[in-house]
């Protein structure tokens, strides 16, 4: 276990933020995450726990304890993929093609860890962490209990799950187990794919045809973390009545949407953004990314302040044109 105090964060941040916090513990194995649970149970100064740091944004100094796990390894069952929550998610996409598990695909290239994609319900291209999600293990830190989280007792919505609500800083994750498919049956209807797919002769794509359109359908419109500090979407798309579309799409010929279910619709924070005119345009040292206005950027030594009164600036705006109000994806500490 590592237990480092006074320790930076910038490593652990996609938006580079240069920020400590007081205390650092990560965890390895069960045993450690449950020496981390005693320590957290022991102590009276606060605590959050991160994974890959992709969806984080830092506003300061963190007075208190980082948790993060590093907990490693994959094994399968028959369609069952079960990974340590440490792994990073786009290497287990890539794995689950190799193995002829399916299912992960338009989930390609995003950023993060794998106990995170079970907090988060991370999603992307018509696809969701809850659609393949069969069960989790980790350890309550107010009782040092191993349990296994079955699917549905973690209340998944869009962007949201009970990790996110009530449990809140209430587990340590410690291994996802994913429930694949063995025949492949790709979801190709959502944003360009398919325009892509075929552009690139993929007619009838194989899984890796398919993943390899996604990731350079990613990488056309989002930043390298590496490059340019970002978290990737920075916003979650509004979900409106269909009523309140219809009156809008009167007001703005084109504008976007994705059907939810018969009363509801989505609308791309990205596309509302664009049209107020951010895209491109920064205050300080934050910016919103030139080729998708759905990203927030560090244009270089940005503080987390100043990406927080870009992120309200854009959201007043969007509100006075559309009437719709944006909510960031990302956590803000």
């Amino acid at each position: 276990m590592r237990d480092i105090r006074d320790f930076n964060l910038k490593e652990h941040n996609t938006f580079g933020i240069d920020a400590k916090c007081s205390r650092f513990l990560e965890y390895e194995s069960v045993d450690e995450a449950l020496e981390v649970a005693e320590i957290l149970r022991e102590t009276a100064i606060p605590y959050i726990i991160i994974g890959g740091g992709s969806n984080l944004l830092l506003t300061k100094d963190f007075e208190g304890i980082v948790v993060h796990s590093a907990m490693k390894g994959v094994s399968f069952g028959n369609r069952e993929m079960c990974c340590g929550s440490g792994e990073v998610w786009d290497d287990m996409v890539a794995l689950s093609i190799r193995r002829g598990l399916y299912g992960m695909e338009n989930l390609s290239l995003i950023p993060g860890d794998v106990g995170a994609s079970a907090v988060q319900n991370i999603g992307a291209y018509g696809v969701e962490i809850k659609d393949m999600l069969l069960e989790l293990d980790a350890v309550e830190i107010a009782t040092g209990e191993v349990r296994t989280i079955g699917n549905a007792d973690c209340v998944y919505a869009y962007r949201q799950s009970r990790f996110k609500k009530d449990w809140k800083n209430k587990y340590l994750i410690t291994s996802v187990t994913y429930l694949l498919k063995k025949t492949f049956a790709p979801r190709l209807d959502y944003g360009n794919i398919r325009e892509e797919l075929w552009r690139r002769g993929f007619g009838d794509p194989t899984p890796q045809q398919l993943r390899d359109t996604i990731i350079a359908i990613r990488e056309a419109k989002l930043p390298d973390p590496k490059v340019t500090g970002n978290a990737g979407s920075f916003f979650m798309n509004p979900i409106v009545s269909r009523e309140t579309y219809k009156l809008l799409a009167k007001q703005y010929e084109g504008m976007p949407h994705y059907d939810v279910d018969n009363g509801h619709v989505k609308i791309p924070a990205g596309w509302m953004i664009d049209q107020c005119g951010w895209k491109g345009k920064s205050l300080g040292h934050a910016g919103v990314h030139d080729k998708q206005a759905l990203v927030l950027v560090n244009l270089g030594g940005a503080t987390g302040a100043e990406i927080v009164a870009l992120c309200e600036a854009i959201q007043k705006d969007v509100m006075a044109k559309f009437g719709i109000e944006i909510h960031p994806e990302v956590n803000i500490v």
